[in-house]
Order: structure tokens, then sequence, then C-alpha cells
């Protein structure tokens, strides 16, 4: 079958590799249908060192079912389904607890740039959907697989509820639809921190009321000036790099909450006195456990009250993926979609 390849920063091919094939009784093959580069992509666009063998890529699929193991009872052959970008058995007590990603059995998909996908544990993972793999509502759907429940984590995490403040760091997609959450939760004020208008446009399609472009210092300052000087309640930071939260730490007002869930690019950064304890701020986040979000987010893409499918801004096929990685690296494009 054909897959993606990084074989170091910026050097993404499409090339053939064996095909998988089902390991274990909890196993599903999942023939691709969709899938998409995502933001975190980047980072090793960026910095992956030189490999003879190169890397997979891809974690955001949807697909059609075409075998499973003897032990698999949610989903059959045939049937269109979306995976969470980790895969877990749903059934510990650390995904019964609404923590799928730190699953002791799980683990992160790292192959879904290709024709197929093996899918361990599939009953946790799979999600079946109630439509054709020709629906024109498969952008949205493939959101569930990572960027619209990595957004809508940030929200819940910050516990964004009717009233709130909020601020939003990052214009790519996971910023785009923390905004739409936030919305859906109750947020009053949604200040989001981009400077790629078609970006923060759609943004405000999505519920943000005020748009800043300015970064540090003086978009900290900006963030205060719109909410009297005191900041907001809650901070959403999807972007994942240490100026990110700095700006963070500089716009949450005291009592407030920072919800990080870009990927950091960091190890250190101010907890202290002045920073967060000081100020009685609550700092949390982390890997998205999409797969608990699903069936609640679910319905609403489907009846077409929300389109979170709308973070698609290109599609390219499988063999066209490196020019879609380019894109995204350059800013021409938010968020690719890709057709196997």
């Amino acid at each position: 079958m054909r897959a993606t390849l990084m074989y170091s920063a910026g050097d993404v091919r499409v090339e053939n590799v064996p095909a998988p094939g089902i390991q274990k009784p909890t196993d599903a093959l999942v023939r691709v249908v969709r899938t998409c580069v995502c933001g975190s992509d980047l980072h090793p666009y960026h910095d992956l060192p030189a490999s003879d063998r190169g890397t997979t890529m891809g974690h955001e699929f949807l697909g059609v079912v075409e075998e499973v193991g003897a032990d698999v009872r949610a989903v059959s052959d045939g049937d269109l389904v979306v995976a969470s970008f980790s895969y877990q058995d749903n059934t510990c007590s650390a995904c019964r607890d609404g923590v799928q990603t730190a699953c002791p059995h799980g683990g992160f998909f790292s192959t879904a740039q290709a024709e197929a996908v093996l899918v361990p544990h599939a009953d946790g993972t799979l999600v079946k959907l109630p439509v054709e793999e020709d629906s024109d509502l498969l952008p949205s759907l493939l959101t569930l697989a990572d960027v619209y429940g990595t957004g809508y984590h940030a929200a819940k995490q910050a516990r964004v509820t009717a009233g709130d403040t909020v601020t939003v760091i990052g214009d790519g997609a996971v910023g785009l639809l923390a905004v739409l959450s936030a919305k859906q939760l109750g947020a009053e004020q949604i200040i989001i921190m981009g400077r790629h208008a078609s970006r923060t446009d759609l943004a405000r399609e999505f519920g943000a009321t005020d748009v800043v472009a300015e970064r540090g210092e003086e978009g900290i300052a900006k963030v205060r000036e719109l909410t009297g000087g005191h900041g907001t309640h809650k901070v959403l930071e999807a972007v994942g790099y240490r100026n990110a939260y700095d700006q963070a730490v500089g716009v949450v007002r005291p009592g407030g909450v920072i919800s990080r869930v870009g990927v950091p690019q960091y190890d250190e950064a101010p907890t202290g006195f002045t920073s967060l304890f000081g100020r009685n701020i609550t700092l949390n986040g982390g890997p998205a456990p999409v797969r608990a979000y699903i069936e609640e987010l679910l319905p609403a893409v489907l009846d077409g009250t929300v389109n979170p499918g709308r973070v698609f801004d290109r599609t390219v096929n499988l063999d066209q993926i490196a020019d879609g990685y380019h894109a995204m690296n350059d800013r021409t494009a938010l968020k690719v979609l890709v057709t196997p």
C-alpha cells in the first residue's frame, strides 16, 4: 500500500510499504477514506533528524472497516468509522476516568497518512458513523479524531462556563475549534490571539468577539485593555511554544485557569509566586482524550448545528501530501484534507 514517510526535516515522501494485517483478536483493519495533516506534524517537519528508513506519519483518519479480529464486537466489516488519535481499551481505570490518552494498554497512531491503518483495541478506539463514505459531512466528522476534540478538551479543562471571558492563543485549527467550543460552553467574551485574517475571520464566525493580532507584551496589554485591565478568566493555549505560554500567563486574571493543549516544545516555564502561585492561577491541560468526547460532539455535527470541518481549506490526494505539508508550513493553508 502507499503510505507517507518523513525522512528528515522537510523531506516527505509517499512510498509503497507492506500492508498491515490483523495481529491480535482485538485488532481491526481500516481502509482510510479521509486523513489530514496536523499542526503537530509540523514539529518533525521542522527538526526531524535524517534517517535512511523514514518515519511513518499521521494520526487522524476516517475509514471503512475491512477486517476485524475474533474478539471485536463494536464494529463490523463495511462500517464507516472514526478513530481517536490515540488507541485505548476504553475499559481500564484511566479510560473510565476520561483520560484515555493515559491508557496503560494504549498508544498513539503514527501511520494514518496511508491507504490503510491497523487499529489496536478496536472496540475501545473506533466509533461507527451513521453516514456513507461519500457524505458531505466527512470533513467535520474527521475533526472528531483530533482537532475538534482537542479544542473542546482545552475548554473543558479550563472549566469554561456561561459568562466567562476567554482568551484563545493560536489561530490554527485547534485554536479555532477551541473558540467554537468555548462558545458552545457559554463564554461571553472570546478573544482570539492570531494574526492571519482569513483564520481570525473564521474565528469570529465560530464565536470570537475580539481579535488581537499583537504578540508579546503588546498583545498582553491589548487583551487587558479589552477586559478592563483584568485579563480573562480562562486562557486556552493551542500553540505549544514558550512565547505562547508567556502570553497565557500575562493575560489570565487572578484566580483564572490556563489550559494547554498545544504540544509543548519546551521543558521549563515559570510557575512560581509572581507568575502563577501568587495569583492563584490553575495550570492544566494535556493530550486530549478525544475518545471521551466523540459521542458528546457527534450529534451536533450530524445535524449540522456546527461545522468544524470548515477548518479544512485545501484538499490534496495522498500523492500530493508533501505539497500539503509545505502549504501548512508556509501558512498558505490552515489545515489540509487528504483523500487517499
